[in-house]
């Protein structure tokens, strides 16, 4: 578990920090593409970026490219390091705040996003449950009236300069889906996604797990449409991902598609108990 948050000490470690302007491209625009009407529908949308890292940057960009599809949305960068919050106050501006803290989200209303990329990279995978019930139970709740499915949580793993991406997106309930997202020109085949899977499933790529078979299976149909590849390699990827709809819960379309994304109910790929 992770500790207990006191009057002066945030809940979390310290992680290493290290972060790179862009990185975060693939997973900002998925997140304006999927929650920029939540977003909109706000009066006040709040963004967490959890755990920033050692420079702002991606509490800047997230701000610039939630704001192309909700122009009031504001974004609190919360880090665990006060050092690293004191070095961010230069980039505060309207719209963008930086504050200590740590997984207990030390921001006065619900967020109607949490994003947490490569902050659970470090921690144990028997601790990932309760620091995702802990992020869930602070985001917005969802309407009586089914107007509002209320905040969300995106948290993920990519590579240092954000080629590949894999993430997991869960709201007030608990998780609901996971995207793979890559560079579709650096990829050879779909498993090469496997080294950025996050803490919750990246031990469990292994024979008998659904996200083992997933990735086998991507891999076979990425090898099936091999003759798409004379198109391009974004051709490919959307015939493989085509392929794949007749035996896993694809929920996106080929809009997405095109982006090098591919998004799965977390059911079928939820590990085994």
């Amino acid at each position: 578990m992770p500790p207990r948050a006191t009057a002066t000490r945030p809940v979390g470690t310290v992680t290493r920090g290290t972060t790179n302007p862009n990185r975060l491209r693939r997973m900002d625009r998925w997140i304006a593409a999927v929650h920029g009407a939540e977003l909109r529908r706000a009066a006040d949308p709040v963004a967490v970026d959890l755990g920033y890292g050692a420079a702002p940057w991606t509490a800047v960009e997230l701000l610039l490219r939630l704001r192309t599809v909700a122009p009031h949305a504001r974004v609190v960068g919360v880090e665990i390091d006060p050092a690293r919050v004191a070095a961010a106050q230069p980039y505060a501006r309207a719209g963008l705040a930086f504050r200590h803290g740590g997984f207990e989200v030390p921001v006065p209303e619900p967020p109607l996003l949490i994003r947490a990329a490569n902050v659970l990279r470090q921690y144990d995978e028997g601790e990932v449950a309760a620091v995702w019930q802990r992020l869930c139970a602070r985001l917005a709740p969802a309407s009586a009236s089914g107007r509002s499915g209320g905040g969300l949580l995106v948290e993920g793993t990519c590579d240092e300069i954000g080629r590949r991406h894999v993430w997991v997106a869960l709201g007030p309930e608990g998780p609901r889906t996971v995207t793979f997202a890559t560079r579709l020109g650096s990829l050879d085949q779909p498993s090469d996604l496997a080294e950025r899977l996050p803490k919750a499933l990246i031990h469990r790529n292994v024979p008998g797990e659904p996200v083992h078979a997933f990735l086998r299976d991507f891999d076979r149909a990425w090898a099936a449409a091999a003759p798409y590849a004379s198109y391009g390699a974004r051709q490919r990827w959307m015939r493989a991902v085509r392929d794949l709809t007749a035996d896993w819960p694809v929920t996106d379309a080929p809009v997405r598609w095109r982006q090098g994304e591919v998004t799965v109910r977390w059911e079928a790929l939820a590990p085994r108990a």
